[in-house]
């Protein structure tokens, strides 16, 4: 999926959120896990905040850093960024600059702003920060864990879904009643229909202690009948379930299809009703 358009930055995850919700952008590409620290907590808990927004597509990219310093620094005693780009080069950190003090910023944009501003010593950020700001590398290709990679989505206000492609991802949010074995029979809901489940995660709802949210993402297209009846089973066993898209996989084969098992089966349910079978 291509688009063409102006590229708008904001310092953090909600705020390009909320840009897409008050309609002064018309999409928002935000980090939802990463293979070293997993999932985002920032994205996760503004998608089920205020208005719906939805993922239409989603992009895996390969994870590299470079640390910025301002032209003529001698000594580096401040180091800044998100604190997923800090844990992601902690053991680089320690072996390179023993000593230095590392401050969370809102984005690594932001501490590259930080650093040009003067308030900080060296900020950890994408390459191609050094374009956009008056900064120099002091090392480039930085990271712990050689095959890190990220995955973002990209979110726009609801409308028109992504047409099936046979190899898509469907995402929801379930708020579920507190009681026993509630997430097992979400669980066995998906596994009932054959549907392979790709991402488990749970929030706090920030309410009551111990009162939780699950957003699972599952392989399928909210189009087939297997994902559609299990989403409505899901949504008999919640308090609240938010439909967060259903979009093409970025790096996956073609899904097994199970639809015709499903259409035929519901089709003998259809026959039997009417009397046209025993």
């Amino acid at each position: 999926m291509r688009f063409e358009g102006e590229l708008v930055p904001v310092e953090t995850i909600p705020l390009a959120v909320a840009a897409v919700r008050a309609g002064e952008t018309d999409f928002a590409c935000v980090p939802i896990e990463n293979s070293v620290e997993g999932a985002v907590p920032a994205t996760l808990d503004v998608l089920i905040r205020d208005e719906p927004v939805i993922a239409v597509a989603e992009t895996v990219l390969d994870v590299r850093f470079s640390v910025l310093v301002r032209p003529g620094t001698a000594e580096i005693r401040t180091i800044a960024s998100h604190p997923h780009a800090l844990a992601q080069v902690r053991d680089w950190i320690a072996a390179t600059l023993p000593g230095v003090t590392s401050i969370a910023t809102s984005s690594t944009a932001a501490a590259a702003a930080a650093v040009e501003r003067g308030e900080f010593d060296a900020a950890v950020t994408a390459p191609v920060a050094v374009h956009h700001y008056a900064l120099d590398e002091y090392a480039t290709d930085v990271l712990d864990v050689a095959d890190a990679r990220t995955r973002f989505l990209l979110l726009r206000r609801p409308g028109r879904l992504p047409e099936p492609t046979g190899a898509d991802r469907t995402s929801v949010v379930v708020t579920t009643p507190d009681r026993v074995g509630v997430l097992s029979e979400l669980l066995t809901e998906l596994a009932l229909r054959g549907i392979n489940l790709t991402g488990l995660e749970s929030r706090p709802t920030k309410g009551k202690l111990g009162t939780y949210r699950f957003y699972i993402d599952v392989e399928g297209h909210i189009a087939e009948p297997r994902i559609g009846d299990a989403l409505a089973a899901l949504h008999r066993h919640s308090h609240e379930i938010r439909f967060l898209g259903s979009f093409p996989m970025a790096d996956h084969e073609p899904t097994e299809a199970r639809d015709d098992e499903f259409a035929a089966a519901a089709a003998w349910v259809d026959a039997v009703r009417k009397g046209e079978r025993g």
